[in-house]
């Protein structure tokens, strides 16, 4: 069975790498591809990678334009993603790769977003637990940030498996300079970026804390609290996550069992892997695939488990979530159009 599939935001990071792993789904014909600032010009010129798909030229992103495909991919800035949304069909599958979707307190967008709440669609991480029944026929899809992606498989199975306090998390996250958008920005400048990391967001301040809070608050049934630190890695994308947690004194848990909970949550995952102990992950290890990698120890010292994850944020972070989401929904090989390996060197 084939599906047509619109995808807007084509000119933009997301869009372009929806559309690089969509040009190769076995069950999807490209529809329309969309643009704002952009509309009008060859796909060519600005995705010069995506060669199949060259001589499209990039339509003005209007619901007229989305509408009549089976799926929707929004690619779109937050705020931007719900108007277009609730002009489409209740029928077509909306996947929205923009943050519009993504949280259940109207609050908390509130606070972090400065607008009014769009509402909550289903997430788009099959690996959290339950997740999948969500998504199995869902028309409406909220894609997780890519910081979330990386940070909550990586601390998941420890609060599923009730071995972690909730309210002494920290994660600290390096991120390509593709995780800021392609419109221009001086301090993502080339010459800016390469040769040295700097931090942003601290003290609290990123958008996508209260996602990752969600999340592991789903895991463990209970409020978890973290303190969340992004910083910027002088490479074009990927993302190396970092996050370390209070084992529960109580818990009784040796370093071999507590390891165990991580195997266990990922064993029959097709693409989270927990590494053989003593192997790091990097990120190059992930490079333009839909594969995490993470390994976890325990910190005897301090008595905190330590997990690094990574992914790379344009994929697995992004357009692979979606992509593997979509899957799910239109009851589809979850793996279609992802199973494919990393890029090396």
């Amino acid at each position: 069975m084939t599906f047509s599939v619109a995808v807007s935001g084509a000119s933009g990071y997301a869009g372009g790498e929806a559309l690089r792993l969509l040009s190769s789904h076995p069950n999807v014909q490209i529809g329309a591809i969309t643009a704002h600032s952009n509309a009008g010009s060859r796909l060519g010129e600005l995705q010069p990678h995506l060669h199949s798909l060259s001589h499209r030229l990039l339509e003005e992103t209007t619901a007229e334009n989305l509408a009549g495909h089976d799926v929707v991919v929004l690619a779109l800035p937050h705020g931007a993603s719900a108007e277009m949304a609730a002009q489409l069909p209740e029928s077509t599958l909306v996947i929205d790769a923009g943050a519009d979707h993504r949280l259940e307190d109207a609050a908390a967008w509130e606070k972090f977003y400065g607008s009014s709440h769009a509402g909550t669609w289903p997430y788009g991480l099959p690996e959290l637990p339950g997740q999948r029944e969500k998504l199995r026929g869902a028309k409406r899809i909220a894609v997780p940030g890519c910081y979330p992606t990386s940070s909550l498989l990586a601390l998941m199975p420890g609060f599923a498996a009730g071995f972690l306090e909730n309210d002494d998390v920290v994660i600290v996250a390096a991120s390509g300079s593709s995780g800021a958008g392609k419109s221009v920005k001086p301090h993502l400048l080339g010459a800016e970026v390469m040769g040295g990391m700097s931090p942003y967001g601290v003290g609290g301040g990123h958008r996508h804390t209260p996602e990752i809070e969600q999340g592991l608050s789903l895991a463990a049934g209970a409020p978890v609290q973290i303190s969340f630190t992004p910083t910027l890695a002088p490479m074009s994308r990927g993302i190396l996550s970092t996050a370390t947690a209070k084992v529960k004194a109580g818990a009784g848990v040796d370093p071999a069992e507590l390891r165990e909970a991580w195997v266990n949550a990922y064993e029959n995952e097709p693409f989270v892997h927990v590494l053989p102990e003593g192997q790091w992950p990097t990120t190059k290890a992930v490079l333009g695939s839909n594969h995490a990698v993470l390994q976890v120890a325990y910190d005897e010292h301090a008595g905190r488990a330590i997990v690094s994850c990574a992914i790379d944020n344009l994929t697995k972070g992004t357009a692979g979530g979606a992509v593997q989401s979509m899957n799910l929904a239109l009851g589809l090989d979850e793996t279609a159009g992802l199973d494919f390996q990393a890029v090396a060197p």
